[in-house]
């Protein structure tokens, strides 16, 4: 697919650019070229700030932490995932995917029980 540069913005009003897949041609126009605030060169604008399109995932991350930390019935102490996050000048931000399959790593870890040994510390 043909690669080309996406003007994000910060809610702060910071603008940077991004390589994107090309979007699609829509018949409503909701994505217009712009000339870059950085480089005058002519780019998509995305159709969201990078905060509204983290927002939009917010929810997808907390459950699957959620469910991995509490679903278990030995829930672990540490719960690690990484999801593949893909910015589109369209769509904002996407789970990443990889021959059309979307994977996200989970590595749970449990911490060794450690015997109480704290009422014999002091030898009494």
């Amino acid at each position: 697919m043909d690669k080309e540069l996406a003007q994000f913005r910060l809610e702060d009003g910071t603008a940077f650019l991004v390589e994107v897949d090309r979007p699609p041609p829509t018949r409503d126009s909701s994505i217009q070229r712009v000339a870059s605030v950085n480089t005058g060169q002519m780019v998509y604008q995305a159709s969201e700030t990078l905060e509204q399109a983290l927002d939009s995932i917010k929810p997808v991350v907390s459950t699957v932490c959620s469910r991995m930390k509490s679903g278990l019935t030995t829930p672990a102490d540490e719960v690690e995932v990484t999801f593949g996050l893909k910015l589109a000048a369209q769509a904002g931000v996407v789970f990443g995917s990889v021959s059309g399959d979307v994977t996200f790593q989970v590595k749970l870890k449990w911490a060794k029980e450690t015997e109480d040994t704290s009422s014999g510390a002091d030898g009494i």
